[in-house]
């Protein structure tokens, strides 16, 4: 995620507040995998499926680590995507997180996952959801 210009995960950000106008550009853009990202965050099994089988298993993995997946975890850990890890937890509003992304100036990361956590908060959870 280190990777996406400010502006792409701005508009991501605005996917999880329920932008569909946004959603479907980046759909469109290039970045597939964050719509769907944004979507398995939202619940969605088949957004899922598309992280799966598309080579984004990291943003599957990342939807189920904010879920609180502990294989997740493990499976970000062992393929060494120690950010996400991080960012996980930051949208857990884990402080240590959240200290680690604004000691690097990596703020967007923090609205970020602030945005996913009030989208938690405030919204029914499908706890169907196949464990990683």
């Amino acid at each position: 995620m280190l990777n996406y210009p400010a502006k792409i995960l701005i508009a991501f950000g605005e996917t999880i507040s329920g932008n569909d106008e946004i959603f479907s550009w980046l759909l469109k853009n290039g970045y597939p995998e964050l719509s769907a990202l944004s979507k398995a965050i939202q619940g969605s099994e088949d957004a899922f499926k598309w992280l799966l089988g598309n080579q984004f298993p990291h943003l599957a993995a990342l939807d189920r680590a904010i879920d609180n997946d502990k294989n997740a975890f493990i499976w970000l850990k062992k393929n060494n995507f120690l950010f996400l890890i991080v960012f996980a937890e930051a949208c857990n509003n884990k402080k240590e997180a959240i200290f680690w992304l604004k000691e690097r100036e990596l703020e967007i990361f923090i609205v970020l996952a602030k945005k996913i956590k009030h989208y938690r908060e405030n919204k029914t959870f499908d706890y169907h959801k196949l464990h990683f």
